[in-house]
């Protein structure tokens, strides 16, 4: 596919999409957006914060405030504009998957730059949390340019970009360790061929203290913006403490509508836990190929983040077309696919019958995140055994190897 073509054609197609009459509820649905991204709160506390009302008083408004002053001050949100913006977003991150992808093969330009673009603007889960103008579309740019960066070998503007991309949602951490470690080796594909890791690690030192310079300088500046330090408790206490259970496809909301309160900090502590108890041996495990390790943790934080949109496992199976070479090694990919279609299937249906015709009740939505949690389960689990049986080198029946 001839990139030069297809990718302004894609963006531009995307564009005209965005400024289609869609119905006003796609901005509500909980699929696409979830207290901490939804268009119409971010409106709301834009609203507050410039007729001199604290946002973050009320507890509904959950963005950080990065995005208040920025949406307050530079940039109106009007449908045009926001679209322009929303569109421009996610062109700059399928840009960024591609120049992710050159990195890793040493190559100035392929015959595969066309389709990985196409894979992250056509992705159904990215384009419609878009279409909804959800603020996840900003988060995976920020994910994707901090991981180009760091491909590229660009200190500062990847711990940058990272440090914004933690702001806008602290689960983000997790991404730290690797880039830093990405930042020190190589993206060249070592899957097929594991080595030690030999980089000197005293390395990630001035890169580690570099991104708390970053977070520290912003943070302040979000308070500076905010006025107080109320935005913590209510933006980044949000993730941890879980106030809004607000129904989104995710396997935390149900889960703690259902819990007594007396055991809630407990089971608060083990999800959070949870989450990050990943990165350390995703990285050890991987330490040949760090960007693979970053792929997996994406599909790690589809999973078992807090509030999840559609957005964050398109995300995780659009950066699976960085990595061909471990598609002949997929276990289960007909079951995973299969499992994807019919969540994608059961969840708005679910989520219809339960909301919006009141024949059914949450059990019926919270069925069908749980298929949707299978589903990305399974591919993550595929992709860790792929990643796994290639350095042996056997193929199941009947399978060829890709050439690159």
């Amino acid at each position: 596919m001839d990139f030069e073509f297809v990718f302004p054609a894609l963006v531009a197609g995307r564009f005209l999409l965005a400024l289609a009459p869609f119905p006003g509820s796609l901005k509500h649905d909980h699929q696409l957006s979830s207290p901490l991204t939804s268009y119409p709160r971010l409106q709301e506390g834009v609203y507050l914060f410039q007729h001199g009302v604290d946002p973050y008083s009320g507890g509904l408004f959950r963005h950080s405030p990065l995005l208040l002053s920025l949406f307050s001050t530079a940039i109106p949100l009007q449908r045009h504009v926001s679209a322009f913006l929303w569109t421009a977003s996610d062109a700059v991150a399928a840009w960024a998957l591609v120049k992710i992808w050159r990195s890793r093969k040493k190559l100035q330009s392929s015959s595969r730059d066309g389709l990985i673009a196409a894979m992250y603007l056509l992705n159904p889960y990215i384009f419609f949390p878009t279409l909804a103008l959800s603020t996840s579309t900003f988060e995976n740019m920020l994910y994707l340019l901090s991981v180009m960066f760091a491909c590229q070998g660009q200190v500062s503007a990847s711990l940058l970009a990272l440090a914004f991309l933690v702001q806008l949602s602290i689960p983000s951490i997790i991404f730290l360790l690797p880039i830093t470690l990405l930042l020190i080796t190589s993206p060249i594909s070592y899957l097929a061929a594991p080595k030690l890791f030999t980089a000197d690690l005293r390395k990630t030192i001035p890169i580690l203290l570099e991104f708390l310079v970053y977070s520290t300088v912003l943070t302040f500046a979000s308070t500076l913006a905010c006025g107080s330090w109320s935005w913590v408790a209510q933006s980044w206490g949000a993730v941890f403490g879980l106030p809004d259970l607000t129904p989104n496809p995710g396997l935390w909301w149900y889960f703690f509508t259902e819990m007594f309160d007396h055991f809630r900090p407990f089971f608060l502590m083990v999800f959070s836990v949870h989450l990050l108890i990943y990165m350390l041996p995703m990285c050890i495990k991987f330490q040949h190929d760090i960007l693979y390790a970053i792929f997996l943790l994406s599909g790690v934080m589809a999973t078992f983040k807090a509030y999840p949109t559609l957005s964050d496992p398109g995300l995780f199976l659009s950066m699976m077309t960085l990595f061909p070479e471990v598609y002949p090694y997929l276990r289960h990919p007909i079951v995973t696919t299969f499992l994807h279609l019919h969540a994608a299937l059961l969840l708005p249906l679910f989520h219809h019958l339960w909301l919006s015709q009141g024949t059914g009740n949450a059990n019926f939505f919270y069925a069908s995140t749980l298929v949707f949690g299978m589903a990305n389960g399974a591919a993550l689990l595929d992709a860790i055994w792929a990643g796994l049986r290639i350095a042996i080198g056997k193929l199941p029946d009947g399978a060829e190897a890709v050439q690159e």
